[in-house]
């Protein structure tokens, strides 16, 4: 019993430390008319380590091979909150420019792009395509579909404001939002709102879940999909980890969103 007993424990251990190196494809179908035949890509919390240019390359071509029409994330591109423990953003951004889709690549930014500065963190993606959104907006047409995506500051280091990211906006709207908690300010215009930040909580249980997340909701958040009062939200478990490099029942992930009435 006692040999049985360690083996286990060997198992927990060495999966919480394999688990955050794999990385699936998790594909949602989701009803909205207006959003009808559009694909989206949601990859999110990328958290990439000074030594993850293989994997970087590895989520480029994944998020390729989907042919997406839009690619959206709401931000955390670096691990940790010092330099030495991250790849540095230009060599992220060398990968990330080889990214393709029909409409473009838009993002919020999260607690982690902030340390480095939002505005020099801004500056770098949009260099290489990439659209930084930060209590405002953009329109997007989409075949026959005009698209308004917004995106607010993160709620942990600035001031997300839900009202101002969507001025101006008439039609189809989709939001991003690094934290999840914003979904109480989010109004029934909007079609989708797209967060993450928590991981999954990285570490769940059977029949249990998470077992804590950093959001004033606790775990109720943690990941999935969310219908509240006539809105929607989907919340990604993320791609790297945060703090503890590791995860076990809450796999790394990329989403791809299918629409239909």
């Amino acid at each position: 019993m006692f040999n049985l007993v360690i083996l286990i424990c060997i198992v927990l251990v060495v999966w919480l430390l394999v688990e955050p190196h794999l990385l699936f494809i998790k594909r949602l179908k989701l009803k909205d008319k207006d959003l009808k035949g559009i694909k989206i890509v949601f990859a999110s919390d990328f958290h990439i380590k000074f030594y993850e240019k293989k994997r970087l390359q590895k989520i480029v071509k994944l998020i390729n091979n989907e042919n997406p029409d839009l690619i959206l994330s709401t931000g955390d591109f670096f691990s940790g909150y010092k330099n030495k423990t991250t790849l540095p953003l230009t060599k992220i951004t060398k990968y990330l420019k080889e990214l393709k889709s029909n409409y473009g690549f838009y993002t919020s930014l999260g607690n982690h792009d902030f340390y480095r500065g939002n505005d020099y963190v801004t500056a770098e993606l949009e260099k290489v395509g990439i659209k930084v959104l930060s209590n405002d907006n953009i329109s997007v047409q989409i075949k026959d579909k005009t698209i308004y995506i917004a995106g607010v500051e993160d709620l942990k280091t600035g001031h997300p404001n839900v009202a101002k990211a969507l001025e101006n906006t008439d039609g189809i709207k989709i939001l991003l939002t690094h934290a999840p908690d914003v979904f109480k300010d989010v109004p029934e215009s909007v079609n989708l709102t797209l967060a993450g930040h928590l991981h999954g909580g990285q570490v769940r249980f059977p029949f249990v879940g998470a077992l804590y997340c950093p959001s004033e909701f606790g775990t109720k958040y943690a990941m999935g999909v969310f219908v509240e009062n006539n809105k929607k939200m989907v919340v990604t478990s993320g791609i790297g980890t945060s703090k503890l490099p590791i995860r076990f029942l809450c796999v790394p992930e990329i989403v791809v969103i299918n629409f239909e009435e």
